[in-house]
């Protein structure tokens, strides 16, 4: 439930999940939670509203995963076994694999195409409990392809019960016809792309991943100050691989959050918590690339900041739909407690999407986004992992998850 603290929570926030034991019910009036209270309250004063009892099993908000690209044709299997055979990202990346082979295989698809593939994806997020997520372009890198992949989001988020917040990341990398000219793409995105993906309304955030191979951070800051001009939220890829002062540019400019972050330096954790911006740990990513190292999470706790957790859903780096195995990842390698892990992936999740209040928990004013575990107490949420115990999900007070599968077609 929720804690009563305003703004992303920092660790010690966290630690209070706001459970309550022996019963609670929420009353749902079109799709939005009105009240919560004891069940015999409840009903003594909604006695005509219909009544579900979803048992004694533990219940918590649906889960927020605040970073995903779920826009891309084709997989990249073949990659993963380069890099199990000594390649690393960046190799690949610069001999036109990575981000540039999704590209290539993006722009060979319609917006037909692209809207059915998203859509046979969505369910399997809400299968694992996650009833909000961050959807990204990126894998286009051309004015028509990002315009698709956005549209792409825009007519699956009103297909499928899933919400989906569409950002704009057409900054993504430096495609094969602009390798010579990179001025020549930075004014693509400045004076093209970015002016039509706030004409057309297609996004609410611009991502850019300032990293030392793709956009330098002088570079990063020119596109991020022109979709501000264009009213657009801000979103940082920052420090992944070295630290090039992403983090602190994020801070700069007051993003809502910077991810990945494995490289930040301290200068750049001092920087974001100042200015509070939601740092989003991705800790699949890690492991799946098999960095050898994890961003410095529980650092970054301890000095105060709100972490949140997601999955970077991508056919590259962490083909993962799972919240659950994430929140895993983040007890086990920055030390969260249970409640820390739910928070991060729900509450300051929410936060680091422009979603405060509305969605994350499980109070007035909020979405009615509910998942039943098959779990015995919150603790057992992290500890268990490798397979679902979501049982059933709620969203917007519509159930559209049965033993652990979708069911019926509400959006």
């Amino acid at each position: 439930m929720d804690t009563g603290v305003k703004g992303p929570r920092n660790a010690e926030a966290l630690a209070d999940p706001g459970l309550r034991e022996g019963g609670w019910a929420v009353l749902v009036e079109d799709g939005i939670i009105r009240e919560a209270d004891r069940p015999d309250a409840l009903r003594a004063r909604h006695d005509a509203a219909p009544f579900v009892d979803l048992g004694d099993s533990l219940v918590v908000p649906g889960f927020v995963d605040p970073h995903t690209h779920p826009v891309f044709t084709g997989t990249r299997e073949d990659e993963f076994e380069l890099r199990n055979g000594g390649k690393t990202y960046e190799e690949i990346a610069k001999a036109g694999g990575g981000i540039r082979n999704s590209a290539r295989r993006l722009r060979s698809s319609s917006e037909d195409e692209l809207t059915n593939d998203l859509l046979a994806r969505l369910d399997g997020f809400l299968e694992l409990g996650t009833t909000t997520i961050e959807a990204k372009s990126g894998y286009g890198l051309s004015t028509e392809s990002e315009l698709a992949s956005l549209r792409a989001i825009r007519r699956a988020n009103a297909e499928h019960p899933l919400d989906l917040v569409p950002t704009f990341l057409g900054a993504h990398e430096i495609p094969d016809e602009y390798r010579e000219d990179r001025e020549g793409y930075i004014r693509l995105l400045t004076n093209e792309m970015l002016p039509l993906v706030a004409k057309e309304n297609l996004a609410e955030a611009c991502d850019v991943f300032c990293e030392d191979h793709v956009f330098s951070v002088d570079e990063s800051r020119r596109i991020l100050l022109r979709a501000r001009e264009l009213g657009l939220e801000l979103k940082l890829h920052a420090d992944e691989i070295k630290p090039i002062g992403g983090a602190e540019l994020a801070a700069e400019v007051g993003a809502l959050s910077a991810d990945h972050l494995v490289a930040i330096s301290e200068e750049g954790i001092r920087r974001m918590r100042e200015a509070k911006v939601v740092p989003v740990l991705l800790p699949a990513t890690s492991l799946y690339l098999n960095l050898g190292k994890d961003a410095p999470g529980k650092r970054m706790l301890n000095e105060g900041l709100a972490c949140a957790l997601a999955t970077d859903f991508n056919p590259g780096s962490s083909p993962t739909r799972s919240l659950p195995l994430v929140m895993t990842l983040g007890c086990i390698k920055y030390g969260m407690t249970a409640a820390q892990a739910l928070g991060a992936a729900t509450w300051n999740a929410a936060c680091a999407i422009g979603r405060e209040g509305q969605v994350g928990a499980l109070a007035p004013g909020c979405l009615a986004d509910l998942v039943v575990l098959d779990l015995p107490n919150l603790r057992s949420l992290p500890y268990r992992f490798g397979e679902n115990f979501v049982r059933t999900v709620v969203k917007r007070g519509e159930i559209v998850v049965t033993n652990g599968r979708r069911t019926g077609h509400a959006a």
